[in-house]
């Protein structure tokens, strides 16, 4: 059973979403049928803390044409404020995603030129941003200036998942530099083992996750899939468990996790630059808390096709019946449904 977030006068506080929104083409490896579902990692965590309750803006780039459209309704209907930038004649971007044993791979045909961003509004309290959007030129500039100059205003919680995308970044060691220098500008990272192994072949999990935090994030956080997820504070290291689920696949799983973390940690009164000490002297039961929070929200992702994350109406139904189930366990009797 999770145990409880300390309960926290919550305000009504926007987060700000940065990054690519695009469409994922997803089908069997060799198979020949494609079904299409709105995505990007970005827009991912964009819909999934909309879904939890969470005022969101997403800034991303899209075309005037069909899978613009399709984006555009997908996230409005679940309360997401799209902006979605000047479009100069541009295609929206595809991710051909081939499945295996649930697994997915990726191809992209995306296009990446983001103008430069004016300064958040006064109301934001979280800056998120990462995958494509930090790596691809010319547009990766943009946000980076975005980063720094939110960095030196101190208003904002920063988060950033690098979410690597080998295909189109070419040589490990020159990303690392890039992916280095916004850890160094985030106080929440979340990266998984997949990517890690990418970026530090030789060097393990831990290792990795300890040199991020000694470069200034308050939260480091590697999720490893089935294994679980490995999290590092200044004061807490902690190792939490995976959620038994039936697997159907882990598309948007990680960008789940990301909008679980962030939602979490806003309900705990860890988000915006004022809370940052807070964060930085963060509790073990209120970490557990939160990253129990995320993977509980990344499971049910991964429970149903495509990246299709929770409401907080059915995180909360799932809560709810796992405490029954602990009370029915306790008299002999156990009613936990099959994740």
């Amino acid at each position: 059973m999770l145990a409880p977030l300390r309960s926290v006068r919550v305000v009504m506080a926007m987060f700000v979403v940065v990054g690519e929104a695009l469409v994922d083409l997803v089908g069997q490896r060799r198979g020949r049928t494609f079904v299409a579902h709105p995505g990007g990692s970005p827009a991912n965590v964009a819909l999934g803390l909309a879904r939890l309750g969470v005022p969101v803006t997403l800034m991303t780039l899209l075309g005037h044409d069909g899978f613009g459209e399709m984006i555009l309704e997908h996230l409005r209907a679940s309360g997401v404020r799209v902006n979605g930038g000047p479009s100069h004649g541009m295609s929206t971007s595809l991710a051909i995603a081939t499945l295996a044993a649930g697994v997915a791979s990726y191809d992209f045909r995306i296009e990446w030129d983001m103008p430069v961003l004016a300064p958040l509004p006064i109301e934001t309290r979280c800056l998120h941003t990462g995958s494509l959007a930090t790596a691809l030129q010319p547009g990766n500039a943009n946000v980076m200036d975005l980063v720094e100059r939110e960095r030196t205003r101190g208003r904002v919680t920063i988060s950033y998942d690098p979410n690597v995308r080998p295909a189109l970044l070419g040589d490990a060691a020159q990303a690392r530099t890039g992916i280095e220098r916004l850890v160094a500008l985030s106080d929440v990272v979340k990266v998984s083992d997949e990517d890690l192994r990418w970026l530090y072949p030789d060097q393990p999990d831990e290792l990795v996750a300890q040199d991020w935090l000694a470069l200034g994030p308050a939260l480091v956080m590697v999720t490893r899939g089935g294994v679980g997820v490995y999290a590092l504070s200044a004061g807490v290291e902690l190792y939490r468990p995976a959620v038994p689920i039936d697997l159907v696949d882990t598309v948007g799983a990680g960008d789940s996790f990301t909008s679980g973390l962030l939602e979490a940690l806003h309900r705990a009164d860890l988000i915006g630059g004022s809370r940052r000490e807070a964060l930085v002297a963060i509790d073990e039961s209120t970490l557990v808390s939160i990253v129990d929070a995320a993977a509980l929200t990344a499971a049910i992702t991964c429970s149903r096709p495509g990246a299709n994350p929770p409401t907080r109406a059915e995180v909360d139904a799932l809560l709810a019946a796992r405490d029954c189930s602990s009370d029915a366990t306790s008299t002999g009797h156990n009613h936990l449904p099959t994740t």
